[in-house]
């Protein structure tokens, strides 16, 4: 059964060689599943990073998507796009910092995404209310797939994680609680739904199947059992 239908549409060798952690494709499918959003609507992918989940936004859900990426180059991005086959009215790249705010006018986007993203940013608890919400049109979703961990561990880290990442780079992961107490500090929006996402072991598996050296630095951690302390967590938000 192919539970993943827009996801595997690709080609997996372009895939391999254009993602940059667990599988984004398949967390963004899964996290979309039930959302409803308007063919056409105008969506913001934040931290889009080489833009494949852009292009699967604009080509598998025909939105109108904005490729937002601090370290991306957008006219390589824009090339991407147009070997995809996705007119440049559909698709925008754009180089923003998104932990500064976004250029854009207030109230511009039906919808946000951030995939595998977010917890570079969204630790702030700043962030969301000033330099994010404001982008979002009143009524308008915001969709967050966020690594994580099945409980906050900081304090004892497992050997396994240790084994490919340092307390540092761990810092960026959280628990559903973590984040649900981080977000209810916002106010103007409500947390709609939040939950640990089923695919977290698949997109961890086509992800350290890659040949790239930081897909092997991480594969060592998850053969020592990491995934039995990390997840990845659901979030769906709505601007009152």
């Amino acid at each position: 059964m192919n539970n993943f239908p827009k996801a595997n549409s690709f080609n997996i060798n372009l895939v391999r060689s254009k993602i940059m952690g667990p599988n984004p494709l398949k967390l963004c499918e899964e996290l979309l599943r039930d959302a409803n959003i308007a063919k056409g609507s105008r969506v913001c992918d934040l931290g889009s990073g080489t833009g494949i989940t852009s292009v699967m936004l604009a080509r598998e859900y025909g939105l109108d998507v904005y490729a937002v990426d601090l370290w991306s180059d957008p006219n390589g991005n824009r090339a991407f796009f147009r070997e995809m086959g996705v007119s440049s009215d559909r698709i925008h790249p754009v180089k923003a910092n998104a932990a500064e705010g976004l250029p854009f006018e207030p109230e511009f986007f039906d919808a946000v995404a951030s995939i595998d993203s977010y917890n570079y940013f969204g630790r702030d608890p700043q962030y969301l209310g000033e330099r994010l919400l404001p982008y979002v049109k009143s009524g308008g979703r915001i969709y967050l797939s966020i690594p994580g961990m099945v409980r906050d561990c900081h304090d004892a880290l497992p050997a396994c994680l240790l084994a490919s990442w340092d307390a540092e780079q761990l810092e960026y992961m959280h628990d559903m609680a973590w984040w649900r107490n981080m977000i209810g500090q916002t106010s103007g929006v409500v947390i709609e739904d939040m939950h640990q996402m089923a695919c977290t072991s698949e997109a961890w598996a086509d992800w350290i199947s890659c040949d790239n050296e930081y897909a092997q630095g991480d594969r060592a951690a998850v053969e020592a059992g990491a995934l039995e302390f990390l997840n990845t967590i659901a979030v769906t938000l709505v601007k009152a």
